[in-house]
């Protein structure tokens, strides 16, 4: 069993599908009711720190990720703080109309943007492992799908659609989660 260290639904949908071969728990499952801090400065930190804490509370093999976007343009913003970058409360729409407009008049070859993800794995001996990975596009002028999560409805790839314009199974083909995860999976099949 891997503990998921996670309590957002569409990240842990899209490890488990990954991870099939895998009995996945979330926190809500195992009634873990824990909030870790993401202060770090990297997705590798943050991911490390929640992953530890899932660790040293269950001392069961544990999963965390940490992901952002990183827009060029803007210097690599939001980076880290992703999800936090207009407070606590804003919605995920609220932040991807603030990224448009940002970038509002830019030219699609300067509204280039990293999906990046960060998974840490600590097995059942406590070694620590972080694998990463890396999807390229651009951010769109305006939002369109209606599949996925958070940036997706934004995030452009170079067919011109956006991650939240695929299915399920297309974008686990491609995402930087999944990315990262087959790292994971190979080391720990």
């Amino acid at each position: 069993m891997i503990i998921l260290a996670t309590n957002n639904k569409g990240k842990a949908k899209e490890i488990q599908e990954i991870l099939e071969n895998e009995e996945i728990k979330t926190l809500k499952e195992l009634n873990i009711n824990i909030e870790v801090e993401e202060d770090g400065k990297t997705f590798e930190e943050n991911a490390l720190k929640k992953a530890r804490a899932i660790y040293n509370l269950t001392k069961k093999p544990c999963v965390a990720d940490d992901s952002g976007i990183c827009i060029k343009e803007l210097n690599g913003f939001p980076g880290v703080k992703t999800a936090r970058f207009l407070g606590e409360n804003a919605t995920p729409r609220e932040r991807n109309e603030y990224l448009i407009k940002q970038l509002e008049n830019v030219p699609k070859e300067r509204r280039t943007v990293e999906f990046i993800t960060c998974i840490a794995y600590i097995n059942k001996n406590g070694e620590e492992k972080v694998y990463k990975g890396i999807l390229q596009g651009y951010i769109a002028q305006k939002p369109h799908g209606n599949n996925g999560f958070g940036f997706d409805e934004i995030f452009e790839l170079e067919d011109g659609r956006t991650l939240a314009e695929l299915s399920s199974e297309e974008k686990n083909k491609i995402s930087s989660r999944r990315i990262a995860l087959e790292k994971l999976k190979a080391e720990i099949n």
